[in-house]
């Protein structure tokens, strides 16, 4: 059940199956290296193919086992010869749960159930014989006799690899996947930072010494976070690994390691620092100086008695509330023109997503600080108390949000408090846009926060104003 499918520029597709005894010759000037000269035509070529490029490729059949046929593209998984058969044993649709529910209540053999490729395509004999050799079942079992757990214990060092992670405090399980799409749209929104993929054919590997790898794919918008978790997964796995092989297996477990780590980088394959420090200084310079200036400019009034006449006028606090910010939201403006002209052309920080989106949220972000420091103005009585007020918040923002320390590496209690804070979520969308070309729809929770939070700080500020008034 070894297809090779070929599809064509006419929306047509060549299916080819080489049988026992066919083979495909590349010849003349193909693409890569894998070709040869055109050899002299042989006895049992059957279909020669030539292209444009000078390109040949030959189908020889001395047995004449194999097959070939030309279908439309649109409906060739419904092709006769395809229709039937079960996923391939190296792909995602081949787990434990599919082979249990495959094979409940069948009464032929458990080896003849493998073999039959509309079960799993692709197992032979020597292939299906070693991994019922490996787990201790009987070939001549009857398939729906054995116990699901019997039949799950085919893969049981993947399950040792996902309980040892599972179990362990540093690494958290947020959800397993199938499909790549899923794992691209829960990397890009921060749902998770790391996904394993762990093949197939792992634990026949491990048991035969081969060192299969494992394939991690980490998100490096933060290399700090994402080495450290990488040297612990690598004890880990090999930790879990030396309990399962016992027994004849005992000669794998002398060797070290008895498989390879696989890294796979995203956003940043090089885990440049700049990445991750530069598009965070944007968020840390716009809390510091928005929310001092605001809290300084209204506290100032209020020293000077400037104020008094401000509010013998006939406006509304809200009012006074936007006149006070506005000014300051396009000093912020200016700051992020500068600090993302630097982060472009002075560390070279790509900005992969929309620069306008990158500004529309900076504003919504500053609007926010401007928020808060409106509220510490109405609660300090001068200029040294609103300068106080502004650190209280400015610290944790620093050192719960991510910025200083992983923030998946803090307490939990810490990560609730940083939740909180708007520099969090900012960083996020900052991150997201310049280093994963993130879109609204990726940072929908994280906008939504700040502006949540930028309400709530609004409200504040005009429930402290009217307690002023009176």
């Amino acid at each position: 059940s070894k297809y090779i499918l070929a599809d064509l520029s006419t929306d047509e597709t060549l299916l080819i199956h080489l049988g026992m005894s066919g083979r495909i010759l590349i010849s003349g000037e193909a693409p890569g290296a894998f070709h040869h000269a055109h050899p002299a035509a042989e006895k049992h070529d059957h279909v020669v193919l030539d292209f444009d490029n000078g390109a040949r490729v030959t189908f020889n059949d001395a047995r004449r086992f194999g097959a070939m046929d030309l279908m439309p593209t649109a409906g060739r998984d419904s092709h006769w010869l395809l229709r039937d058969l079960g996923p391939e044993p190296l792909g995602n649709a081949f787990h434990e749960d599919y082979l249990i529910a495959r094979l409940k209540g069948r009464r032929m053999p458990i080896k003849a159930a493998l073999l039959d490729q509309r079960v799993v395509a692709g197992l032979g004999n020597i292939y299906v014989s070693e991994i019922l050799h490996r787990a201790g079942i009987d070939p001549r079992r009857a398939a729906g006799r054995i116990s699901d757990a019997r039949l799950a214990s085919l893969v049981p060092l993947t399950r040792a690899v996902l309980a040892a992670m599972k179990n362990s405090d540093y690494f958290a399980f947020t959800r397993q996947v199938r499909d790549p799409a899923e794992l691209d749209a829960m990397l890009r929104s921060g749902a998770a930072q790391f996904a394993v993929e762990i093949p197939a054919s792992f634990e026949r590997d491990v048991r035969r010494g081969d060192h299969p790898s494992l394939l991690v794919i980490a998100d490096a918008t933060d290399p700090v976070a994402t080495g450290t978790a990488i040297a612990a997964m690598q004890g880990l796995i090999d930790t879990a690994l030396r309990r399962e092989l016992r027994g004849p297996d005992a000669a794998v477990e002398a060797r070290a390691p008895p498989f390879t780590l696989t890294l796979q980088r995203r956003y940043n394959p090089e885990g440049l620092t700049q990445y991750n420090i530069v598009p965070g200084l944007l968020g840390v310079v716009l809390t510091m100086t928005m929310m001092m200036f605001t809290a300084l400019a209204v506290t100032r009034e209020i020293e000077r008695g400037t104020m008094e006449s401000l509010l013998a006028m006939p406006i509304r606090p809200v009012e006074i509330m936007i006149g006070k910010i506005a000014p300051f939201v396009l000093v912020g403006f200016v700051q992020m023109t500068i600090i993302i002209g630097a982060a472009s052309y002075l560390f070279d920080v790509p900005i992969r997503g929309s620069v306008g989106l990158l500004v529309l949220l900076s504003t919504l972000f500053a609007a926010a600080n401007l928020a808060v420091g409106y509220t510490f103005s109405t609660v300090a009585e001068n200029q040294l108390q609103a300068v106080q007020m502004t650190f209280f918040f400015f610290l944790p923002n620093i050192l719960l949000s991510g910025f200083m320390f992983p923030f998946r590496g803090m307490p939990q209690w810490a990560q609730v408090i940083g939740e909180i804070l708007p520099l969090t979520h900012f960083m996020r969308i900052a991150r997201g846009i310049m280093l994963k070309g993130n879109g609204l729809a990726d940072m929908r929770l994280d906008v939504l926060a700040l502006v949540i939070f930028l309400v709530a700080a609004m409200g504040i500020a005009l429930l402290r104003f009217r307690r002023t008034l009176d």
